[in-house]
């Protein structure tokens, strides 16, 4: 059994590989592209929308309320990234329905390229919201004595992250091909349809989780004023 699509290898050429974790990668993204290209390619700002374009609309606003719950003040700041993370990982997870398709996110390399992109985004949001100097004073709150912690803290959340889409992707997977191969055909069904579930929510944990992260970086913390010399 296939512990993770980095090893269904579709070519290669001396050192240089192309697994199924890469070409499927690729693939999504491509789809996402030019899906949201036709998509946003007519776009109407009357009463008179198309049903894609109403679909769009509920996804977005559903996205921005989600990212404006978490506590970011301006969520059309940060819904390219955190939306682009959610669709991606929930186009990973609604693929399985396809016979022979295994998702990306089954794979270690894809689930810690996306951790890293979170790790990557958090300083950036923050530096772009406190500034470079506010950024890094607050590595040192509420002590300077918290300075080590924190930093272990970045690296030991984007690990988390990675590891923990991978192993719910991965487990769902092999699960679905464990039961293909002692079970009738009906039941492997209703397990694929509980995967899909489980993708989806997966999905919106890892955006929300995200999104709490960036949410925590950009948040200014405001001086305590100074007590009244006449009280």
């Amino acid at each position: 059994m296939r512990l993770s699509p980095d090893d269904i290898i579709l070519w290669h050429y001396g050192f240089f590989k192309l697994n199924a974790t890469i070409a499927v990668t690729w693939g999504l993204m491509f789809v996402l592209v030019v899906g949201s290209a036709l998509i946003t390619h007519n776009l109407s700002p009357g009463l008179r929308r198309s049903r894609w374009q109403n679909f769009l609309e509920i996804i977005v606003t559903a996205i921005e309320k989600q990212i404006q719950e978490v506590g970011l003040r301006h969520p059309e700041q940060y819904i390219g990234f955190l939306g682009t993370l959610f669709l991606f990982v929930a186009a990973a997870s609604l693929g399985t329905v396809i016979p022979g398709y295994e998702p990306p996110t089954g794979s270690l390399s894809t689930t810690t390229a996306l951790a890293l992109c979170v790790f990557v985004a958090v300083p950036l949001f923050g530096i772009e919201e406190q500034g470079v100097g506010g950024y890094l004073k607050s590595y040192a709150q509420p002590t300077a004595i918290m300075l080590p912690f924190n930093i272990i803290g970045e690296f030991s959340r984007t690990v988390a992250l990675a590891v923990r889409l991978f192993g719910n992707m991965m487990s769902g997977a092999m699960i679905i091909g464990i039961l293909l191969t002692i079970t009738p055909f009906i039941f492997p069904i209703a397990m694929t349809a509980l995967g899909l579930l489980t993708g989806m929510v997966q999905a919106y944990i890892f955006s929300i989780l995200a999104a709490v992260y960036i949410a925590a970086a950009t948040r200014i913390r405001k001086p305590k004023p100074e007590p009244d010399a006449r009280q």
